[in-house]
């Protein structure tokens, strides 16, 4: 092992969305010569034959497991407890064994509470955020400017330090009320997979429950780069004072080749799925092959949360009635049915029916592809006959998105979502946003014309496609120079 820089501990958060961006941070810091170890929680159901070969095989990059349970309540959790023990266990076997030294722990704050074990070893910790850095700095910034109330005849309120056209408008404080997220009971991203505990995502103004799960870490990483949001990166920086990079975003590398190459993704060889699909992926490409360029719509709501049980009979309608309008509809098992903490339910949990738009397909033929279940989300996206993505607008599929330059009717459902939309739509201008008023039912006409506005756009399109430009070379050039940086600061922390 001679020549390591250090052994850096990965602490990951539950969910795909939280260990797929980890594993793509180990593999970038192993890159860098640094040995990095991936915790990660046995709540998050990942296998080891989920693990790819690239990751496992890579002399410089292991994983381990903690037990960890269900959510529990802040107090005596035994199962936290347990899995304190086993970090423990796993950092001093670390130390007997002569390994690199652990110079730094970077923990993703959905499970912040595993900062104190590092702690009690006298091991630096950087807080990882799987999300961008606009949701923070936006849920940061309303808490500081009290945006969760306007007085009368208020249009906006304005946040110092960021881009004048996220001011908080009475719009962004329109949302459906949701349960919590899934997650431990402190802290977590801004409802994007974890962390709520009993509370559910914060309402604009209050405070962010992830600002204590930072408190006595020496700096910040987020998922995302300088040129998607530098303005936000720079506000965390400043208003949390202490090191903010974006080192992201932390998409798969075989992502980054299919951009510089303009080729399609093949998802299956990226990542081993277990979920079942009605298509295969070679049918869909060659559906998509059929259809002109940049003219099929894609819907996707993501595995944790999507649109109402009233509500997918609306898309249904809207989808029908856009005659010339070519689509990919994904509908996840239990679409419209709540899900236990409002995501997606613990591994192995049984998922009810939900939403099926029975005879829809005999009506729109050969117009529509309707998915049920798993689907090959990169290659749709990297697909040149995509042109739009009617999404949640969860952080990985709008990075994925933006990416590959394809633009969005944004319909958030919860948490960072919302900021996310007004990312896309406000700061970004890639984007529609498919209703004003998300705390009513969003109906088949507000659909119909929300991807009639977004399909004939051609200016937008132009937008998101000089967006992508940015990417046309791979990984971000920013990112790259953030991790170099990191490299730097946590070698000259290291005890």
């Amino acid at each position: 092992m001679g020549g390591v820089g250090g052994e850096i501990f990965v602490v990951t958060g539950a969910g795909q969305g939280h260990l797929h961006p980890c594993m793509e941070l180990c593999t970038h810091l192993s890159s860098r010569n640094f040995h990095t170890t991936l915790v990660i929680p046995s709540i998050s159901g990942t296998t080891p034959t989920q693990i790819p070969s690239s990751f496992s095989q890579n002399p410089l990059t292991s994983f381990v497991y903690i037990t960890s349970g269900p959510p529990m309540r802040p107090g005596s959790d035994p199962t936290r407890q347990q899995s304190a023990l086993e970090l423990q266990a796993h950092i001093t076997t670390n130390r007997s064994q002569s390994q690199p030294p652990i110079i730094c722990a970077i923990v993703d704050f959905q499970i912040g509470w595993t900062k104190e074990v590092f702690q009690k070893f006298n091991i630096p910790v950087v807080s990882f955020v799987s999300f961008g850095a606009c949701a923070a700095a936006m849920e940061l910034g309303a808490w500081k400017a009290q945006a969760g109330h306007f007085n009368p005849g208020e249009e906006a309120r304005f946040i110092p330090g960021l881009p004048e056209e996220m001011a908080i408008t009475p719009s962004d404080l329109k949302r459906k009320p949701v349960g919590p997220a899934p997650g431990p009971p402190r802290g977590g991203p801004p409802g994007g997979g974890g962390g709520r505990g009993g509370g559910g995502p914060p309402k604009p103004g209050e405070r962010p429950p992830w600002v204590p799960e930072v408190e006595g870490a020496i700096a910040l990483m987020f998922n995302t780069c300088d040129d998607l949001e530098r303005p936000f990166i720079d506000y965390m920086r400043a208003q949390m004072e202490m090191p903010a990079w974006g080192v992201g975003p932390l998409l798969p590398e075989q992502y980054w080749k299919s951009s510089s190459s303009n080729s399609i993704i093949r998802d299956r060889q990226i990542r081993q799925q277990q979920r079942q699909s009605n298509y295969t992926e070679e049918e869909v490409i060659q559906w998509l092959d059929s259809k002109p360029r940049g003219s099929v719509l894609y819907v996707a709501f993501g595995s944790e949360v999507g649109p109402s049980m009233e509500e997918y009979p609306q898309i249904a309608a809207a989808l029908e009635h856009t005659t010339n309008q070519p689509f990919i509809w994904v509908i996840q098992p239990g679409s419209g049915i709540p899900k236990p903490g409002g995501g997606g339910g613990q591994p192995g949990s049984e998922i009810q029916e939900g939403y099926y738009p029975h005879g829809l397909d005999s009506k729109v033929g050969e117009r529509g592809l309707i998915i049920r279940g798993w689907a090959p989300q990169l290659l749709i996206l990297s697909h040149p006959s995509t042109g739009g993505f009617l999404s949640h607008c969860g952080w990985n599929s709008t990075a994925e998105a933006i990416g590959r330059g394809v633009p969005f009717l944004a319909w958030p459902i919860r948490g960072d979502q919302h900021y996310n939309a007004k990312l896309v739509v406000s700061h970004l201008k890639v984007g529609y946003k498919v209703a004003d008023d998300l705390s009513e039912m969003v109906k088949e006409e507000d659909i119909v014309r929300g991807i009639e506005r977004l399909m004939g756009d051609q200016e937008m399109h132009g937008r998101a496609a000089r967006l992508r430009a940015k990417f046309e070379n791979g990984f971000p050039a920013t990112s790259e120079a953030a991790l170099d940086a990191f490299g730097d600061f946590i070698r000259q922390k290291a005890p």
